[in-house]
C-alpha cells in the first residue's frame, strides 16, 4: 500500500460511539496511559509537529480522536487511562467509549492492529496490565512500543528488555520497539509492524 503518511489530518474527535466512521477503512488504534507519549508518537509517525496535541493535563480530553491519512487508514488516539485525579464521571465516560470502540464499534472488521504504548523506564503498569491482557484475550493483534527510549542509558535499556523479555503479560512472540520521538528512534520499525498487518 502506497500512502502519502503527511496528507494526514484529524478527521473526527468523537465523543460518542455513533460517530465512529463506517466506511470500513483499516485502522491502527494507539492505547496508552496519559503522558506515556501517545500524541508524540503520531506526530513523528505522521512527520508532523503538532497535528496530535500534546496535552499538558493529561487525561483532559476524553474522546476518541480519528486521523485520516492519506485518506487511506485511520490512526486512532483512544483516550489515555490512568488518570486517578479525574472525577468519577469523566472515568466512566473513558471507559465506556473506549471499551464501546472494541465491543461496539459497527466495523470491526477494520481494526487491524492495536500499539499499546508503555513507558520504557517504567516498565508496564497495572493498567498497561489490565489493556495487554484483555487485548491477549480478546484476540485482538497489537504491539508493544516502549516510549521515551532516550531517558533511559544503555544499562538501563539492556535491563529493561531483559524485564520486558520474562513478563508473563508481554507474549514471546510480541513484537517490541523501543522508541524515542526526540531522536526518531523506532519510527521506521513502528511503520514496518503498521504496513505487515495491512498487507495481511
Amino acid at each position: 500500500m502506497n500512502i502519502q503518511i503527511q496528507n494526514a489530518d484529524l478527521y473526527i474527535s468523537a465523543g460518542e460511539l455513533r460517530q465512529f466512521p463506517k466506511d470500513g477503512l483499516p485502522q491502527i488504534a494507539f492505547s496508552g496511559r496519559s503522558n506515556v507519549g501517545k500524541s508524540s508518537l503520531l506526530n513523528t509517525l505522521l512527520g508532523r509537529k503538532s497535528l496530535a496535541r500534546v496535552s499538558g493535563s493529561p487525561g483532559k480530553t476524553i474522546t476518541v480522536n480519528f486521523y485520516a491519512v492519506d485518506r487511506k487508514l485511520y490512526f486512532v488516539d483512544l483516550p489515555g487511562y490512568g488518570f486517578a485525579k479525574r472525577p468519577a464521571a469523566d472515568i466512566k465516560k473513558w471507559s465506556a467509549l473506549t471499551e464501546g470502540y472494541f465491543t461496539s464499534n459497527s466495523r470491526p472488521d477494520a481494526l487491524k492492529l492495536v500499539l499499546q504504548l508503555v513507558d520504557m523506564k517504567v516498565g508496564p503498569t497495572e493498567d498497561d496490565r489490565m489493556m495487554l491482557r484483555y487485548l491477549q484475550n480478546a484476540g485482538i493483534p497489537y504491539a508493544v512500543v516502549l516510549t521515551k527510549s532516550d531517558k533511559l542509558n544503555a544499562t538501563e535499556r539492556r535491563n529493561a528488555m531483559d524485564r520486558l523479555q520474562d513478563d508473563p503479560d508481554i507474549p514471546k512472540d510480541c513484537t517490541v520497539i523501543p522508541f524515542s520521538s526526540l531522536k526518531g528512534e523506532g519510527k521506521n520499525e513502528v511503520w514496518q509492524c503498521i504496513f505487515s498487518v495491512l498487507k495481511g
